[in-house]
């Protein structure tokens, strides 16, 4: 089932499997057609359960054999600042899910600086690293490089990446990378691209299943203000699709 609103649309598919799966033939599709036009691919996701499932489906999807996964930069949108290998990583969890399957550069897997890097427990300072390391894969003086796709997840209070209802980093008007204290979802300490850097990407997909986020959808569907719904306020500059299961879309119109 498909619908649109408010410059996005909305697809339903029959259950968390098949959403999974959908995703990974469309993430497919879209690297093939960038590399078809500049040779390489930029591709930014995020944690969740869905995440991880996506990326078992990637590993047996008959449309990755045809990708070039050497010309592919992996970048994280957002990361739990602990140290490196700790299970609640998204990084971790991400190669755990069948990362480590496909064949990526490991030069062009960009994962979020870790609490026990070369930053130490200073998140300033290591998102101020991971901007860094984005301006310096961008093209044309930009400050991130040109997402083809981002893939992100809903929490049950509509937040996205790191970025949380009423949080001060929902301020920060730099196309930048920012960390993010006092996080209303354990761990505390993140690390998280802006609401600028999020609005970036070519495409923006939110991959949704189970009825504690249908809420959450339907909040951050409804226009409601950034401060209460900040994944409402992330669009592609392409496309904007919300990619759901049932449950996911039962409070929907």
């Amino acid at each position: 089932m498909t619908g649109a609103a408010g410059g996005s649309r909305v697809v339903v598919h029959p259950g968390p499997a098949e959403l999974a799966a959908g995703v990974a033939a469309r993430l497919c599709t879209v690297v093939l057609d960038a590399q078809a036009e500049r040779g390489t691919a930029d591709v930014a996701i995020t944690g969740g359960g869905m995440g991880a499932q996506l990326l078992r489906a990637l590993a047996t999807e008959p449309a990755r054999e045809a990708v070039d996964w050497g010309a592919v930069d992996l970048w994280w949108a957002d990361e739990r600042f602990l140290p490196h290998g700790d299970p609640d990583r998204n990084e971790t969890q991400a190669r755990e899910a069948g990362l480590d399957v496909l064949p990526l550069d490991p030069d062009r897997v960009h994962p979020m600086p870790a609490s026990d890097g070369p930053d130490g427990d200073s998140v300033e300072a290591a998102a101020a690293r991971y901007a860094e390391l984005l301006a310096g894969r961008a093209e044309d003086g930009q400050a991130v490089p040109r997402f083809d796709v981002l893939v992100l997840g809903v929490g049950p209070d509509a937040h996205c990446a790191s970025l949380f209802p009423g949080h001060p980093a929902l301020a920060e008007e730099r196309l930048s990378v920012v960390g993010v204290h006092d996080s209303p979802k354990p761990p505390p300490t993140r690390i998280s691209m802006t609401l600028p850097a999020l609005r970036s990407a070519q495409r923006v997909w939110f991959l949704v299943a189970g009825t504690d986020k249908a809420g959450a959808v339907a909040l951050a569907r409804s226009g409601a203000p950034v401060e209460q719904a900040p994944s409402g306020a992330v669009s592609g500059r392409l496309e904007t699709l919300w990619l759901l299961d049932p449950e996911a879309a039962t409070a929907l119109a």
